[in-house]
């Protein structure tokens, strides 16, 4: 084996980062002040929303970002002791290198081949639980949104609701966000739920 051992499990910190470092969409930057546009009349039954701008200002949105990093937390304190004893076993095989038989030295290197195996599997399973939680949970919120978008689409007399995102400039008093943000903060400000468990085929319950 080229590559010394301690190497091979310090590559590994690579994959627990990428393993955890999913987190919800955080709320967009507030942008710098604009030039005054002066605006045509607002166009009679076109109305605007930005679901994400929803989810993300809204409360609850926040509440999910913070459970989110909670359970990125867990997932580093989970994997974060078995990769330092891989690279702490690692390291102590290289070193005593000179002092082993060629017999043992694969043995021990073939048993360190199968935890950094195993490990990087347990990170790529963590990672896909954690992008499964993430998506569970911004479902349940636009859940929570679409029908507060139906009554202000009703309350405004709307005749079509756009993606606000697809819009490049229009007179803000067709953007129904603000109005939705407001709504979805009145309906809900958090819910609980847990990292998903794709391992065992059912979901923590939430």
């Amino acid at each position: 084996m080229t590559k010394s051992f301690a190497a091979l499990s310090g590559a590994l910190g690579l994959t627990l980062t990428a393993a955890t470092a999913l987190a919800a969409p955080a709320a967009p930057a507030a942008p710098p002040p604009a030039p005054a546009i002066a605006h045509g009349p607002a166009i009679a039954g076109v109305c605007m929303l930005s679901v994400n701008q929803a989810i993300a200002q809204s409360t609850v949105g926040g509440w999910v970002r913070t459970r989110l990093d909670q359970i990125v937390t867990q997932v580093r304190a989970e994997l974060g002791p078995e990769e330092t004893s891989i690279q702490t076993d690692g390291k102590a095989l290289d070193a005593s290198k000179a002092t082993l038989d060629q017999a043992t030295l694969q043995s021990k290197a073939q048993a360190l081949q199968a935890r950094y195996g195993a490990l990087q599997q347990k990170a790529e399973l963590r990672q896909r639980e954690v992008k499964a939680t993430q998506d569970k949970a911004l479902n349940r919120i636009a859940q929570e949104l679409e029908p507060i978008a139906q009554q202000l689409y009703q309350a405004h007399r709307c005749s079509i609701l756009v993606d606000k995102g697809s819009v490049m400039l229009a007179n803000p008093d067709m953007d129904l966000t603000p109005g939705a943000i407001t709504a979805l903060n009145g309906k809900i400000q958090q819910f609980p739920f847990d990292r998903e468990h794709l391992d065992t085929g059912a979901p923590a319950a939430n």
